[in-house]
């Protein structure tokens, strides 16, 4: 797969990139699933991933039980 990206076929080299972000979002998805399942915050995340809470938060936050505030 990696091969692929150097090839001086450009069809070939995009397919490999193709493939390796494919690989990634799935390893990315994956590893934050775990974090959330240990308690992580969507702000610890954020800031390993190098971006902002509410993306990572909009991203993959989908589908995950909500918690509701209380107040009082």
């Amino acid at each position: 797969m990696v091969a692929q990206t150097a090839s001086a076929d450009p069809e070939v080299g995009l397919r490999g990139v193709a493939s390796l972000r494919a690989l990634l979002e799935a390893v990315e998805e994956l590893q934050v699933r775990r974090a959330r399942e240990l308690g992580w915050s969507w702000q610890q995340i954020a800031e390993l991933l190098g971006v902002s809470k509410q993306a990572v938060h909009q991203k993959y936050g989908k589908g995950e039980p909500r918690t509701r505030r209380r107040f009082g």
